[in-house]
């Protein structure tokens, strides 16, 4: 019986998965994914409960070995993939109000399969964990450090894609793999990282997946002072202030059209075209910041859904960076699940390699 790796990333209103086979060239074996799923957590249950038993079929011959998850955040502690026990799920409940609009269904999924499947080991693969190989100095706020030792700190998100691109990028551009590339990781959730021969050194995310870039309906960076604005003019509590900046703001908030970027590109609506213009605009500061924090730039890689199918935002990014002087430009299709995968069997000991 052939062996397989399963992968799950169960997000706030989607449940993605792929199955991965073990041999050969780890080909993939399944991959699907399940929407709309609202926030009750028995809609989040029942439809993973569908899927396992839908993989189940669709694996008939082949063995589970490993269960690989996207976890968002891994805290201050967490700074590898880890094999998933009870003590591991209660230090991940902890981080829930870091990521409160991720973590909850990350872990629900794995609790999940340990009820359903309990014979499955799994693995948690965070999304942070590229990130901390980044100096000190890239992720202390200017808070006292009683703060910063209690976990206030820059952690960075989207940590599985960067590293997936990280991984294939020797294969497309050595030069660039070995020297000064920022990668856009540009989606619904948008960020960037400054990557220094294949290692994280900055990035735009910073305490939540709520900084840095403009994006579907994230504000990207906020002043504090606009946070205590909300509270003390307009009324507004933390949950109500969390819902405004996660919910109602970023591309959606500015057009008033969409979050989605395919319809602010065909749409007439000049408040769309102004929510795009904010967009690229934000990428070019940031790329900037990246640029120095690096020293100067040699490549920028696009990926992510609009950094992957977008034509139009990537050239309005590389055209407001000519200042930056000849810099190559690719664009690379991200693969998380496979990242994952490829954890998943390392942290295990399993033979094969997926990816």
């Amino acid at each position: 019986m052939a062996d397989a790796v399963l992968v799950l990333n169960a997000g706030s209103s989607s449940l993605k998965f792929s199955a991965f086979a073990t041999g050969g060239d780890g080909g993939v074996l399944a991959r699907g994914k399940v929407e709309s799923l609202g926030t009750d957590d028995a809609t989040h249950e029942r439809a993973l409960a569908s899927v396992l038993d839908q993989l189940r079929e669709r694996l008939a011959g082949h063995r589970v070995v490993a269960v690989g998850h996207r976890v968002v955040h891994g805290g201050v502690r967490f700074a590898a993939p880890v094999r998933i026990d009870d003590r591991v799920l209660a230090e991940l409940d902890a981080l829930v109000p870091l990521a409160p609009l991720h973590q909850p269904h990350n872990l629900a999924a794995a609790r999940t399969v340990a009820r359903l499947a309990p014979e499955w080991p799994q693995v948690a693969c965070f999304d942070t964990a590229f990130h901390r190989t980044q100096p000190e100095v890239a992720q202390r706020f200017g808070l006292p450090r009683r703060f910063t030792d209690g976990g206030v700190r820059r952690y960075g998100f989207h940590g599985l894609s960067y590293e997936y691109v990280a991984s294939v990028l020797p294969g497309i551009d050595p030069a660039a793999a070995a020297g000064r590339t920022v990668v856009a990781h540009l989606g619904n959730g948008a960020s960037m990282c400054a990557m220094l021969g294949g290692r994280s050194a900055a990035t735009t995310m910073g305490f939540t997946p709520a900084d840095g870039l403009v994006m579907g309906t994230r504000c990207g960076s906020l002043d504090p002072g606009v946070v205590l604005d909300l509270m003390t003019r307009h009324g507004m509590d933390a949950a109500a202030i969390e819902h405004l900046v996660n919910h109602e703001s970023g591309l959606l908030g500015v057009s008033g059209v969409s979050a989605d970027m395919r319809d602010l590109l065909a749409s007439d609506d000049p408040r769309a075209a102004e929510a795009v213009d904010l967009f690229v605009y934000r990428i070019g500061r940031e790329l900037g910041s990246l640029a120095a924090a690096l020293g100067g730039l040699d490549a920028l890689v696009f990926t992510g859904g609009i950094g992957e199918n977008a034509a139009a935002v990537r050239d309005r990014v590389v055209r407001d960076a000519a200042w930056l002087g000849p810099v190559r430009v690719h664009v690379i299709p991200t693969d998380e699940e496979r990242m994952i995968a490829t954890h998943a069997r390392r942290v295990l000991g399993l033979g094969g390699t997926p990816g």
